[in-house]
């Protein structure tokens, strides 16, 4: 691809659109990279593109790219798939949402049964703070390219106010304000974000709203899931979450899980200091 030259790539919903070179070089400096290194990889990027190439390929380009010049930094860039790989079940994905509300001060539970004015809910976490009380849906999605549409703020809506209907008739919520979340890894369809708004739904998504983003909220708070990390393998990623062990920040407590893996001191060292630069505000 000569510079200046326009060219259609393929995103993973199947649409067609304008490669945008500034989006991709964006993206790479929030990684933590350097501006050399930023040029350097966008340089190479360009040379390989090609009419109708996927977004994936030139994702996997990128990050292959930035892992070969720094393991933190790849990983930082990894984030989104790293959310995508917490699965195939949606919980652990529950779990890193709880978490994100921890790190703001709220109290949080995972995994409750509400009762409604009508019937009873399962609600994915239940936060509170000294003024407000939050019933939160996560949708988690696997799979590039989904969209949460208009169908799941309509169905949550109508969950939450049952849930409120109860929660207005209880000592506790006197005086206090109630709000009815969603929050998803993936992008909200222009009609959901519209009944949103609509409706007073609260909605957080892959990159809605833009300050205050599931990906904004991460990047700012270094709430990396060990998902993203390079030096250990998807079953090591899987073994440990399923004994508890979910975000980077955490690591240097659970030295003793590590070590539990069989891993030499040198593989822990590795994940160590990939999780601690991963996890170091970029100034």
């Amino acid at each position: 691809m000569k510079k200046g030259e326009k060219i259609t790539i393929t995103k993973a919903s199947g649409e067609r659109v304008l490669f945008d070179y500034e989006k991709l070089r964006h993206s790479l400096l929030k990684s933590g990279a350097s501006s050399t290194r930023v040029n350097t990889i966008m340089n190479e990027i360009s040379r390989q593109l090609y009419a109708g190439i996927s977004t994936q390929k030139i994702y996997r380009l990128a990050f292959t790219l930035l892992k070969s010049f720094s393991q933190s930094e790849a990983a930082r860039y990894h984030l989104k798939q790293g959310i995508m790989a917490l699965g195939p079940s949606g919980y652990p994905f529950e779990k890193f949402v709880a978490e994100i509300l921890k790190h703001q001060g709220y109290q949080v539970q995972t995994g409750q049964y509400l009762q409604g004015h009508c019937v009873q809910h399962e609600v994915d976490v239940v936060a509170q703070n000294d003024h407000t009380y939050f019933m939160i849906e996560c949708k988690y999605h696997n799979q590039p390219g989904t969209v949460c549409d208009v169908k799941v703020p309509l169905y949550i809506q109508s969950r939450f106010k049952d849930i409120e209907a109860a929660w207005l008739k209880q000592k506790e919520h006197s005086g206090k304000k109630h709000e009815g979340w969603v929050v998803t890894n993936t992008k909200f369809s222009t009609d959901a974000i519209q009944y949103g708004h609509c409706a007073g739904l609260q909605l957080m998504g892959w990159d809605y709203p833009q300050k205050n983003s599931l990906k904004a909220l991460v990047d700012q708070m270094g709430l990396y899931p060990i998902t993203c990390l390079n030096s250990i393998t998807q079953q090591e990623k899987s073994n440990l979450l399923e004994q508890g062990l979910l975000l980077c920040k955490s690591i240097a407590e659970q030295v003793p899980l590590l070590k539990a893996q069989g891993w030499s001191e040198n593989k822990i060292r590795k994940v160590y200091d990939e999780a601690l630069q991963l996890c170091t505000p970029i100034p």
